[in-house]
């Protein structure tokens, strides 16, 4: 698990990670963040967030691939079109309304959320229903501190996610194609948003996100398809009901509720067994739950997988 622990007897990194895998993260880094300084801002020039020193060997995927090839529907069905398109997108101010099932409803704004928790770095894989895949390090707060902070009640059983509505910032929302309803809705059940890996994202590779990876703050589940990682959240609310989801509404037999990475349930018109990498000519096999079994099996234990997919 991705999570950095503060101990009063920390373990030098090098000690848990070979010399050589780390030295090379480090480089990869600084040649991130030197790619990257058009997108540096004052908040993440004093932003004190954590860093993982252990990603499992996992070499992130290179900052330009990451940016350049986006699902972002409410720009566009291509991948290459958000990146030009959501360059204006105001995320300043932005606020973010928490309701529903919740002891004490709240809208916070972006900037008094990052006061509240800190900031961690996380490295993950990202994996899309449509085949490919990419390695990811996000920098975000784990949404179980935002729900604390909020407090649960008996009721609090899912937890929905909703897109901020614009239709002026966001062209695809002034037109009509496809089933697409906007604006676009996920959600998780309580467990999965409790869990320790559930990500509320705001940056990646040290740097604010940039709109097309859904700036401000977006959504990021792992062990899910990708769809699942909602992008430019203005609102979460706390039901006792299944929450409604976009994908699922308009296609129930091809994108499920759940939408867990499992390379043994095909979508109807593609495998899933096997996966292709940004950046690589050659495929690779699918891991189960996207590699993080260990950590979220148990919340599916004596579901059928097949039937909830």
């Amino acid at each position: 698990m991705l999570i950095r622990h503060n101990y009063t007897k920390t373990i030098p990194s090098n000690e848990i990670t070979p010399e050589s895998v780390y030295k090379e993260r480090r480089e990869l880094m600084k040649l991130a963040a030197s790619a990257v300084a058009l997108a540096a801002t004052p908040l993440f020039g004093a932003l004190n967030y954590e860093r993982e020193k252990t990603s499992r060997g996992l070499k992130p995927t290179s900052f330009d691939q990451i940016t350049t090839y986006n699902n972002f529907y409410e720009y566009s069905t291509d991948k290459e079109s958000p990146a030009r398109l959501a360059k204006n997108l105001k995320t300043r101010p932005w606020t973010m309304s928490i309701g529903g099932e919740v002891q004490k409803k709240v809208t916070l704004d972006i900037d008094q959320l990052l006061k509240l928790i800190p900031a961690q770095e996380r490295i993950y894989r990202f994996r899309c229903v449509e085949g490919w895949s990419m390695v990811v390090p996000w920098v975000g707060i784990p949404l179980a501190s935002v729900l604390k902070h909020v407090g649960l009640t008996s009721k609090s059983k899912f937890v929905e996610f909703q897109t901020l509505f614009d239709p002026k910032q966001f062209p695809a929302q002034r037109e009509s194609f496809g089933s697409i309803s906007f604006p676009y809705r996920e959600g998780l059940r309580i467990d999965e948003a409790m869990n320790p890996l559930t990500l509320l994202a705001v940056g990646l590779y040290g740097k604010e996100l940039l709109p097309q990876n859904g700036a401000p703050i977006r959504l990021v589940v792992p062990w899910k398809y990708g769809f699942k990682s909602i992008k430019s959240i203005v609102s979460i609310t706390l039901r006792e009901t299944p929450s409604h989801t976009t994908w699922n509404d308009m296609a129930p037999k091809e994108y499920g509720f759940f939408a867990n990475v499992n390379p043994t349930v095909d979508h109807p018109r593609w495998s899933q067994a096997r996966e292709r990498p940004l950046g690589s000519f050659f495929k690779q096999d699918t891991l189960m739950f996207n590699g993080y079994e260990k950590e979220v099996a148990h919340m599916y234990k004596g579901v059928n997988l097949r039937k909830f997919f």
